[in-house]
């Protein structure tokens, strides 16, 4: 293994990349700001390369530093988030991340579920489109989404998702929305990181080309369902994000849910070695079950 640059030097770095100043990150850290100067030019000799950016203005990260800040981030949180761990006496702690949408829209409220079930297992849930880095140890399990191609990690699918145009009742009272060749005369929401794209859905059940322009984009699908909920357009978006607004009468299918494009989207990823952990398994078994139980609305 490669020789680590002490840790004392990594905290250094990252607080002052986090506090944009010297001064900050040594009140901080309970040292002297020239203690804090010297860390960093350790830092950077033995990396050699300069991290910082220093001006009379202030401080500001190199892009060579703001690559590094990103794992040195991450994995001092990770460290951190251990030992805290550690001191409370968790022994049965799950790191798991998500995207985004799905961990608000389907992952949130069954949660309780799996804390009934499991008491004994203490969960941290984070959120974001980066998939997590196992190297870094940022996490035991990934639910990704999008198309699988993550190298040597077990990849297993969840569920089958229906995308279809979905809007609120008030939208298709007030633009008597009955056709699909409407959509070309209202306001359509575009869902920027979707894997099934407008041009998709018209190339599979019309003759008509999609529209290039949007009037809204949004690069999370809870923000996508919400425009919609409100009446600013029609989002195409998964069935099974939407299940909450559907069962409210929020949004519906104007066109009905034979116009859906069926895609597995979303994965749960993880190394072959994190499956020999009990909390790890637990989780997976619950996963898949609840899984198994969401309607795939076709």
């Amino acid at each position: 293994m490669a020789a680590l640059p002490p840790i004392a030097n990594l905290q250094a770095f990252e607080a002052v990349a986090r506090r944009r100043s010297f001064a900050l990150a040594a009140a901080e850290l309970n040292l002297t700001a020239s203690a804090i100067s010297h860390q960093v030019a350790r830092l950077e000799a033995m990396l050699d390369i300069r991290l910082f950016e220093r001006s009379a203005h202030g401080v500001r990260l190199s892009p060579a530093g703001e690559h590094y800040l990103l794992h040195v981030g991450a994995a001092l949180s990770a460290i951190a988030t251990a030992t805290d761990d550690l001191r409370q006496g968790i022994r049965n702690s799950l790191y798991v991340h998500s995207a985004p949408s799905i961990a608000s829209l389907w992952l949130m409220p069954r949660l309780h579920h799996f804390a009934q079930a499991y008491p004994d297992i203490s969960m941290n849930l984070s959120a974001a489109h980066t998939p997590s880095d196992f190297a870094l140890g940022q996490s035991d399990i990934d639910i990704r989404y999008g198309i699988p191609q993550w190298g040597d990690l077990v990849v297993e699918p969840l569920f089958m998702e229906s995308i279809v145009p979905l809007v609120s009742p008030a939208f298709i009272k007030q633009h008597k929305l009955k056709r699909v060749e409407q959509l070309l005369e209202v306001p359509l929401i575009q869902s920027n990181v979707s894997i099934v794209q407008w041009s998709d859905w018209f190339g599979r059940f019309t003759k008509l080309r999609a529209p290039d322009r949007f009037s809204l984009r949004f690069d999370r699908a809870q923000m996508s369902l919400d425009a919609a909920t409100q009446g600013l357009g029609v989002a195409l978006e998964s069935a099974m994000n939407a299940g909450g607004h559907l069962a409210e009468g929020k949004l519906k299918a104007p066109f009905g849910m034979d116009q859906a494009i069926c895609v597995k989207a979303h994965f749960a990823v993880y190394p072959e070695r994190h499956a020999k952990r009990p909390a790890v398994k637990a989780f997976l078994s619950w996963l898949h079950g609840e899984a198994a139980k969401t309607p795939t609305s076709r």
